[in-house]
């Protein structure tokens, strides 16, 4: 081993100790100072939720500092108030009649892996809800946000420490080749892997192993029925498209319509300022946007405004612009525009039926989008129930904007979350939105109580080969 590989070896050993020591001294606390550990820490970010919005913003260079204000909301004042009574520490649940105790302990140090597209707000709630379970926590900012995830990390490490957190109950990465990043994930003191990024990093935690909660990708097609308030439909859909300039993997990636709505919905999105593409015009965006050899969309167009898109494609759109779409027939990489890419930009399809509408749904879901989320408006109970049966999807959001729906928080009560799960479609663990539920090991006291199938059992008459139904000459 060369000198440099040694010194990374080290330090990666260093933060991993630091964490042990860290999850040593977090197990000893009660949750009355847990609790207060963690209302100083979500403080500090809610404090800062303006200047760490600007931060992420001018280091990204994607979205909009004002939307990722409220992204910084949700996952500071709307998290802590939706686990701040949730019982983390001693004794759960007792069950004297089966005599069964639960006891919540800790899992150790976990090695948090966070996003461009949200960097500080993701920082900000994986911190609140390991703190709350008093796990240690490392976070691994993504390379082009590492100043602005660093501080986040900063300005919570400061307040905990203030309120008698233990040292380096937070820890950062600053500077981390994929090596060391490999590293930690396979660590053997690491406990659970937090991981929020591209595919490969996801993978590569599931691949570690280490215990991993990671996120897949998301396609959401939004069906929009016949019975559907079109106005507020197209509103709410614009509200979440263009929220922070597409960047949640939740918003929508395509509109089915039937067609006999068509014409008012295609009306309705053009007087929110949607611009509908030409065929030649989709080809130019399809270029721009995609990456067909590689199969993933342009980094250059995520989170970037429709204007500027449109100018990278040679497309000459109003300057009032919000939206591009595109009406497509086709769903894969032969239209590029059909699968995820994180910016204002809609595909839309017409089909003929209820029938063809949740087809071409389904279809847009497997390409990319497997346990994630999908949406509809309707007002049709029957149509929603079938819809959610066919999807799949861990979250089906009914009359909502599908970004901010599926955080959770804000127009349903689904847990606020900025790590959305998606089950087996997705190859997660599980479809809920992560919450510092997932971080807790629960301990059970078991004390003997004799089960009365083994109380009454006859060993006579269980061990009676006469009565056996085979044999082994014939297996």
């Amino acid at each position: 081993m060369n000198s440099s590989n040694k010194k990374r070896r080290l330090n990666v050993d260093k933060i991993m100790e630091n964490a042990e020591q860290a999850a040593s001294v977090f197990k000893q606390m009660d949750q009355d100072r847990t609790d207060r550990i963690v209302k100083a820490a979500y403080e500090a970010g809610f404090k800062h939720r303006i200047v760490l919005a600007k931060f992420a913003h001018r280091e990204t260079g994607l979205g909009k500092w004002e939307d990722k204000v409220i992204k910084n909301i949700i996952a500071t004042q709307f998290v802590y108030e939706d686990i701040k009574n949730l019982k983390t520490v001693g004794t759960l649940s007792e069950d004297e009649e089966n005599g069964i105790v639960e006891i919540a302990q800790p899992i150790g140090p976990i090695f948090a892996i966070t996003p461009i597209t949200n960097p500080t707000s993701t920082v900000l709630f994986k911190i609140l809800i390991a703190l709350k379970t008093r796990n240690p926590i490392i976070i691994r900012p993504h390379g082009s946000a590492k100043k602005s995830s660093i501080e986040a990390a900063r300005l919570c490490y400061e307040a905990a420490l203030d309120m008698g957190a233990p040292k380096h109950c937070i820890q950062w990465i600053r500077h981390s080749t994929q090596e060391q990043t490999l590293e930690c994930m396979g660590h053997t003191k690491t406990a659970l892997i937090l991981a929020t990024g591209s595919v490969g990093l996801v993978r590569a935690a599931y691949s570690s192993g280490n215990p991993a909660i990671g996120v897949g990708p998301g396609n959401v097609p939004v069906y929009i029925g016949k019975s559907a308030d079109i106005p507020f439909a197209v509103e709410q859909i614009y509200m979440s498209k263009t929220f922070d300039n597409g960047t949640v993997c939740a918003s929508e990636q395509a509109v089915i319509v039937r067609r006999c709505i068509a014409t008012n919905v295609i009306n309705e999105f053009e007087r929110q300022k949607a611009y509908f593409l030409s065929k030649p015009e989709i080809k130019r965006l399809e270029t721009a946007a995609f990456n067909k050899t590689l199969k993933v969309m342009n980094t250059e167009v995520i989170g970037q405004p429709a204007t500027v898109i449109a100018m990278m494609a040679n497309i000459d759109v109003p300057p009032d612009t919000m939206l591009l779409i595109a009406k497509l027939e086709e769903v894969g990489i032969q239209s590029p525009i059909s699968l995820e890419i994180l910016a204002p930009i809609l595909a839309f399809y017409i089909v003929d039926d209820f029938a063809q509408a949740i087809e071409k749904c389904r279809e847009i879901n497997v390409h990319g989008g497997l346990g994630h989320t999908a949406s509809i408006f309707s007002k049709d109970d029957e149509k929603i129930n079938y819809f959610a049966s066919i999807m799949n999807a861990g979250r089906i959001l009914v009359n909502t904007p599908a970004s901010q729906g599926a955080m959770g928080g804000t127009y349903n009560t689904l847990p606020p979350s900025l790590t959305l799960a998606c089950g087996s479609g997705g190859k997660n663990i599980t479809t809920d939105n992560i919450s510092a539920k997932h971080l807790l090991s629960i301990q059970r006291i078991a004390r003997r109580h004799v089960n009365k199938y083994i109380d009454n059992l006859d060993r006579k008459i269980h061990l009676d080969e006469s009565i056996d139904a085979g044999s082994l000459e014939k297996i």
